[in-house]
């Protein structure tokens, strides 16, 4: 986000503070400080998937960028308070020097292989919310068969980490061969790493929105209008992300593939959340 943000104080004398973590840690915050009645934040970005449990809390602010007109219809919030600017496709990643190309998995059924045992490196389901949405929307290839995927993905005893971003560095340090995370991080994270592409592909956009009780909500328009503007969905997609813009594409291999593959990712209930990290402690936990 360096660059975005230089661009954007340059060009509008606004400085923009950030703060980043985990999706599941941004949202956590939000919340926390919007029950305490001291949110902290004039924006909030974080995956559909999460932000928008902080829309249902009522902290979020109305505001549809302008710069977004031209955005694919299906990432419009049709109550006008959610902007997506980018996507993040999960891919599987692998250490080169490691994994040869004809051992590559070719589906995710291939993952299940007892060669990956204990090669593996997620996110852990049972705190990570992307991680457990992404198993959750299994079911879109599975059906009812997509909790027993799980269960067999976790019988292979992976590696597990607070979210996506460690995985690709756990990656290049040997500490396991594959892994799932988000396919920008092949050319954001510097190692031996590529990714394998499968048939089907899940992603979530990247949504901005004004906090409630911003206390600059006029620069916090401002910033999410300039993140969908064509000068910083050309800077986004410069430093490996997906944007949202049409014809604008990172250089990420098979980015086009990966882009024709993709399935967008439903969002489970709260009580579903809750459910399924409860779920996924005990199975890949054990507790």
């Amino acid at each position: 986000m360096v660059p975005i943000h230089t661009n954007f104080e340059k060009r509008y004398g606004v400085k923009a503070e950030y703060w980043r973590a985990s999706a599941t840690a941004v949202t956590d915050r939000a919340i926390t400080e919007w029950r305490a009645g001291k949110p902290g934040f004039d924006v909030v970005f974080a995956i559909n998937g999460t932000v928008s449990l902080l829309k249902k809390e009522n902290a979020l602010a109305k505001f549809s960028a302008p710069a977004a007109a031209k955005f694919p219809a299906q990432f419009k919030d049709r109550d006008g308070i959610l902007n997506a600017f980018r996507h993040t496709p999960i891919s599987t990643l692998y250490n080169t020097e490691l994994v040869k190309a004809a051992d590559l998995p070719k589906s995710f059924d291939d993952l299940l292989d007892p060669k990956w045992q204990s090669k593996i490196v997620m996110p852990d389901p049972s705190r990570h919310t992307s991680t457990a949405q992404f198993l959750w929307n299994m079911q879109k290839i599975k059906g009812d068969k997509w909790l027993d995927y799980a269960r067999a993905v976790a019988r292979r005893r992976p590696f597990l980490t607070e979210s996506f971003a460690p995985v690709p560095m756990a990656l290049a340090k040997g500490e396991g061969h594959i892994g799932i995370t988000y396919a920008q991080y092949v050319t954001q994270v510097k190692g031996p790493l590529s990714h394998v592409v499968f048939d089907k592909v899940f992603t979530d956009s990247t949504d901005l929105a004004v906090g409630a009780k911003s206390s600059s909500p006029n620069a916090a328009r401002l910033y999410i209008d300039y993140l969908c503007s064509p000068e910083a969905q050309k800077i986004i997609a410069e430093t490996g992300d997906f944007p949202l813009a049409p014809g604008i594409y990172p250089n990420v291999k098979d980015t086009e593939k990966v882009v024709a593959n993709a399935i967008f990712m439903d969002n489970p209930s709260d009580e579903q959340f809750k459910k399924l990290k409860e779920d996924f402690r005990k199975i890949f936990l054990g507790q």
